[in-house]
């Protein structure tokens, strides 16, 4: 299958319409407001790790098994500890969490400043290129009426051939000559604008594909970065949930030792 690029579709036949660069422009719009709203969800999962972390940690100084002795109390402070240990990680992974939110938000803004300069050069072209229009259009429109105004003239001096009186047909004619006149100036007018409109049209064509392709690489660029984001952010969730386990058997091995300890010196293993 063929591959798909930006400046392949969005033309339109009107040439001062922006159409087809509008929809692409609110298509990058689009994919820079997904960023802030993975960015902006990172950043809340990082605030509630933080809000968990802080209450475990809270939780970890509580008093728990405080007039016990010997394996049993050392077994609960060690369940309080690992409750601490556990609150550390998640505080480490709200970090973390902030820290890819982070690199999101410079990728964004680096991406905003990019675009931003070819957006305000590709704004002149078109505003060059429908100013030139207009100025063609009107340049034709002045055309056409000097072309029917020396049709005119000289449809005068036709009709007025056989007349005795000399100094109206003389004026008739110089009438003519002047609307002929006008006519050539408003032909010499036209086409000059036509010329400058074709080269203004040639230019923004130039760089609206560079735009395109520029365009193009920035979506790709930031499709494939959320996508690394996402990953990312699920590893660390991952890894924090592995951290976690091996903190809670790294507490039931503890306690399952202190129990085996606890038969080994009971009274009944004498016997």
């Amino acid at each position: 299958m063929k591959n798909l690029h930006f400046k392949d579709f969005f033309w339109n036949a009107d040439l001062t319409s922006t159409g087809g660069y509008d929809a692409i422009v609110q298509y990058l719009n689009d994919g820079k407001r997904t960023c802030k709203e993975v960015e902006d969800f990172m950043k809340a999962r990082a605030s509630i790790e933080e809000k968990y972390a802080k209450d475990l940690l809270g939780l970890s100084k509580k008093v728990c098994g405080h007039n016990e002795m010997n394996t049993l109390k050392r077994s609960l402070d060690m369940f309080k500890l690992q409750t601490e240990h556990v609150s550390l990680s998640h505080l480490q992974l709200a970090h973390s969490l902030r820290e890819e939110a982070k690199k999101l938000e410079e990728f964004r803004e680096k991406q905003k400043e990019a675009r931003k300069k070819v957006e305000q050069h590709m704004d002149v072209l078109h505003k060059q290129k429908a100013s030139q229009y207009k100025k063609t259009m009107d340049s034709k429109k002045t055309y056409e009426q000097k072309c029917r105004d020396k049709e005119e003239a000289d449809q005068n001096v036709n009709r007025n051939t056989n007349t005795n009186n000399t100094k109206h047909i003389e004026k008739l004619y110089a009438k003519a000559q002047q609307a002929k006149q006008n006519a050539e100036e408003a032909d010499r007018l036209y086409q000059q604008n036509i010329t400058t409109v074709g080269k203004v049209r040639d230019e923004w064509l130039k760089d609206h594909i560079k735009a395109c392709e520029m365009f193009e690489k920035q979506s790709m660029e930031r499709i494939n970065f959320l996508r690394n984001t996402v990953w990312t952010h699920l590893n660390l969730l991952s890894q924090q949930c592995v951290t976690s386990d091996e903190l809670r058997l790294c507490m039931r091995t503890s306690t399952a030792v202190r129990e085996l300890n606890l038969e080994l010196h009971h009274p009944d293993c004498l016997r």
